[in-house]
């Protein structure tokens, strides 16, 4: 691309300074320019479908509709959609869902605005693009966690910190069902406690808190 014929990017992430700071770096790229900007992922859709970017930059947790249910919105209308999926977060389990919805790329915000650049050239090329951490944290982690519905209810309220008579409370269940959904989680997840099953859910993204 050249500066006649720029790049042009949607940036759709919901913290003012974060998305102003994406926007300066883009714009001072000769071959390069910013036509949106979304706060949520529905905002991010509809100016999707307005400006049909070239490269849209996509917070994964954004209000009203997130990130990755964004990407999968976007790429059931627009399957050749080039979106690179940005997070606070280098998760595997983040990583997985960005990618499954369609991201050609995954970058944490702690990005050198050089590699951001890189991924932007390589999705605008059709390629992929991901940073030696990212890659890294996959390869790391074992299979996807494979969770059920109900496990992942029980791992949510072990990450608040109920105890087995809260959480059967709470969803209606005994006691004794209950230690059984957490000894499984915590083989699922390769751990040896509630501690580190909470850790391990929020570090690799299996729950938001």
């Amino acid at each position: 691309m050249s500066a006649e014929n720029p790049i042009r990017i949607v940036i759709a992430e919901d913290h003012l300074i974060a998305r102003v700071g994406v926007k300066t770096i883009i714009n001072t790229q000769p071959d390069m320019t910013v036509v949106g900007e979304a706060a949520n992922g529905m905002q991010a859709v509809e100016l999707y479908r307005k400006h049909r970017p070239d490269v849209t930059l996509m917070d994964v947790r954004m209000p009203v509709l997130s990130g990755v249910e964004a990407i999968i919105a976007i790429r059931a209308e627009f399957a050749d959609a080039s979106i690179i999926a940005l997070s606070t977060y280098g998760g595997d389990e983040d990583i997985r869902r960005a990618l499954q919805a369609g991201a050609r790329a995954y970058l944490t915000k702690d990005v050198l605005h050089d590699e951001l650049l890189r991924a932007i050239h390589a999705v605008h090329d059709g390629g992929k693009y991901l940073p030696a951490s990212v890659s890294a944290a996959l390869e790391s982690s074992t299979l996807p966690a494979g969770l059920s519905a109900r496990e992942m209810e029980v791992l949510s309220l072990i990450v608040k910190g109920l105890g087995n008579k809260q959480i059967a409370y709470q969803l209606g269940i005994a006691e004794h069902t209950v230690k059984n959904h957490v000894k499984n989680i915590l083989s699922k997840l390769s751990v040896d406690d509630r501690t580190q099953a909470a850790t391990a859910a929020i570090q690799r993204g299996i729950i938001h808190l």
